[in-house]
């Protein structure tokens, strides 16, 4: 009689031979199906040490990520993705590796923007080159959606920290970061008010080029919006 529990996983494990490279793989996927996580890892590893020329190793390098992925293991998931591609860079798997990379990167992010975000690049170059490499992988249209979310946080990001300046009247820091969402992310919604804002800061340290040539920009795109009349105000 085969019991099923936390401790066994079943008479398909016991049947199969862990002395070849298909059974050792077999039995490590057993464990890994049940979520058994740090066994499955264990056995993965053992076929990898074991079977080093074998295939099943290739796909337990493979699989070793998948787990820590799915374990939410984010960190270390990433550095076995990343080992996998470097050891095969042309695996039929690439396109997935690659986007496992940077998924790996993007679930590390934090949930609020006042937190490090410095991941953040990280994820959106990884998933960039995804797009860029393999324009016709079935993992495109997630990819794209999870870089445009993660340059938005650093949108967000660059916005609250040039709020804090301009609020505290710390003007030149301001004008640089404003400066800084409208020039690296244009037409994310910011574009009025980091304008408005950079104009009025530059008018404030006695840069009168910079808040003409902001103010005009403004005038012109966005003609009838609260920001320019803002900026007019303090300006003219």
């Amino acid at each position: 009689m085969c019991v099923v529990g936390f401790h066994l996983i079943g008479c398909s494990t016991n049947d199969k031979n862990s002395n070849t490279p298909e059974g050792a793989f077999a039995i490590a996927e057993e464990y890994d199906k049940s979520e058994r996580y740090e066994e499955s890892i264990r056995r993965y590893t053992e076929v990898k040490n074991k079977f080093p020329y074998s295939n099943y190793a290739t796909k337990a390098e493979l699989a070793i990520a998948d787990v820590y992925y799915k374990q939410e293991s984010y960190a270390e998931a990433q550095v076995a993705y990343q080992m996998f591609k470097e050891l095969h860079p042309t695996a039929p798997q690439s396109d997935y590796v690659q986007y496992r990379i940077g998924m790996s990167y993007y679930n590390q992010l934090p949930s609020t923007i006042d937190r490090d975000l410095t991941l953040a690049n990280d994820a959106i170059f990884q998933l960039s080159e995804l797009i860029k490499r393999y324009p016709n992988s079935e993992h495109i249209a997630d990819a794209k959606e999870k870089r445009s979310a993660a340059i938005k946080m650093m949108a967000e990001k660059e916005e609250y920290i040039a709020d804090f300046y301009f609020k505290r009247e710390i003007y030149e820091s301001a004008l640089k970061r404003y400066e800084g969402l409208y020039n690296n992310y244009r037409s994310l919604g910011f574009d009025a008010k980091a304008l408005s804002r950079a104009a009025i800061s530059a008018k404030k340290i006695g840069d009168d080029s910079k808040a003409k040539k902001y103010l005009n920009i403004l005038s012109k795109d966005y003609a009838d919006s609260r920001e320019l009349r803002d900026a007019k105000k303090e300006i003219e």
